[in-house]
């Protein structure tokens, strides 16, 4: 990056930085185009970060991983996204670094050594997490599919859609109800989750899959899934039956705060993309940024990027400090919700300021521009961001 860097990193958050940064330079705006292009997911660029042990930032030493927290993963994804990767780049790897987080957290003690130091070692995916259903969508309490106990296996059987990375990983976190909602006095009760070996359950017959044209994030694959009489051993269930979706909640304020680092990488590139072409487009005689129609929404949008990496990292630093989870909840949601529309309006000026190139794909920035519309609905929409905020910062009635 050649624009100024706002706020003091800490020495090992500045060891993560130049770290992604070196291995990042190897991968230049030719090889994300492609990615993009071809629809083809950046194995190689995965490989390389699996091979230095970065899927395992999260990961306690005791398991083989790094040991570290969400200040320092939002300076990794920030730093590829920033990179030219663009949030594909960061989604690209995101599946694989959080979904382990509840087996961190809520897995048994031989879930968490068999799986963890495979994953830390880049030796084994946890890239996918099956949730979204077609009759659910946000409502994420209403998911169908279900998960019966058969002696030492559940069975479960169901529909998902939009899960990420199913053909780019070796295991496949899935979110089913073992209770069923007349069964529960919360409907945020009765869910459980278990880990999937992708490969035997595909081979079986068990999980069928089928890839989702998209427009936007064309290198990171979206998948429809269904499930018939998958068969997982108890043994893969993580924490406790009827638990999940708390154990899920668990790790979310951290995840969107993460997202949000995604979404100010893209923004620092955008702005950084059509400040140079601003610098160098010369017509009448003088460079386009000397006109305030070109220079000011870049500036404008430079500001606002800046405004939410702020809050982005203050919301990162509470997380480890142990402060209330509606307070750091409070804090994730604003951050993503600015964060996404800082990329947006980020991602619009530098389209604007290449004039008819803003379309061409050889100056990158349409790819971040439809990059930066999806970071408006995944992984929550700015809506229920808002809804968030509204209801646990401003006490108003719930919306929904």
């Amino acid at each position: 990056m050649t624009l100024m860097q706002t706020g003091t990193l800490s020495e090992q958050q500045r060891l993560v930085r130049d770290s992604i940064r070196d291995i990042c330079a190897e991968f230049d705006d030719e090889y994300w185009r492609q990615c993009d292009l071809e629809a083809a997911y950046p194995q190689e660029f995965v490989d390389t970060l699996g091979e230095h042990g970065w899927f395992g930032i999260l990961i306690p030493e005791e398991y083989g991983g790094a040991g570290m927290g969400t200040p320092e993963s939002v300076v990794m994804m920030e730093e590829i996204a920033a990179s030219g990767g663009g949030f594909a780049g960061a989604q690209a790897i995101h599946g694989g670094i959080y979904n382990s987080v509840p087996i961190v957290r809520h897995g048994s003690e031989k879930l968490k050594r068999d799986f963890l130091p495979r994953v830390a070692e880049g030796e084994a995916s946890i890239q996918s997490l099956a949730l979204t259903e077609p009759n659910a969508g946000s409502e994420s309490t209403s998911i169908e599919t279900v998960a019966e106990r058969d002696g030492d296996e559940y069975v479960i059987n169901g529909q998902k859609i939009w899960t990420s990375r199913v053909d780019a990983t070796d295991y496949l976190l899935v979110v089913a109800r073992t209770t069923p909602l007349s069964g529960v006095e919360k409907p945020t009760r009765g869910i459980s989750m278990f880990l999937v070996d992708v490969k035997n359950a595909h081979e079986a017959g068990q999980l069928q899959m089928e890839s989702i044209p998209k427009s936007a994030s064309n290198a990171v694959h979206a998948f429809e899934l269904w499930l018939e009489d998958l068969r997982v051993p108890a043994t893969n269930l993580i924490g406790t039956e009827d638990e999940g979706f708390y154990h899920l909640l668990d790790g979310l304020n951290e995840e969107r705060i993460v997202i949000a680092a995604e979404c100010i990488g893209l923004g620092e590139l955008a702005v950084e993309r059509g400040a140079a072409y601003a610098r160098d487009r010369v017509v009448f005689d003088r460079p386009i940024g000397k006109n305030q129609a070109i220079q000011h929404p870049l500036a404008e949008a430079y500001a606002e990027v800046q405004a939410a990496k702020s809050l982005m990292y203050d919301a990162a630093s509470d997380v480890n400090d142990e402060n209330p989870s509606r307070d750091v909840g409070a804090l994730a949601n604003m951050a993503k919700y600015l964060a996404a529309e800082a990329a947006f309006a980020a991602a619009d000026a530098a389209v604007q300021t290449h004039g008819g190139f803003g379309v061409a794909r050889e100056y990158d920035v349409e790819r971040y521009f439809r990059e930066a519309r999806l970071t408006k609905l995944v992984p929550i929409t700015q809506q229920l961001a808002l809804n968030y905020v509204g209801e646990n910062v401003l006490d108003l009635p719930k919306s929904y």
